[in-house]
């Protein structure tokens, strides 16, 4: 996901995607240890889109104190 539909989210939505994409790739890790992963490069997107994400929320607790 962009950057820039991320900050559109309000800080409660994006707390909320970046958990359920953390649970995604914990899973997605696990199931890789395990066996085969059919999609191996939703791994590296959804490590990044969460890197994002959190970005996106230190940047806004930033500009509040």
């Amino acid at each position: 996901m962009k950057a820039a539909k991320l900050r559109e989210l309000s800080q409660d939505e994006l707390g909320q995607r970046c958990g359920d994409m953390a649970r995604e790739l914990q899973s997605l890790q696990i199931r890789k240890s395990a066996s085969h992963v059919e999609q191996p490069s939703r791994i590296r997107s959804l490590r990044r889109d969460i890197a994002r994400s959190q970005t996106i929320i230190r940047e806004r607790k930033g500009q509040q104190g």
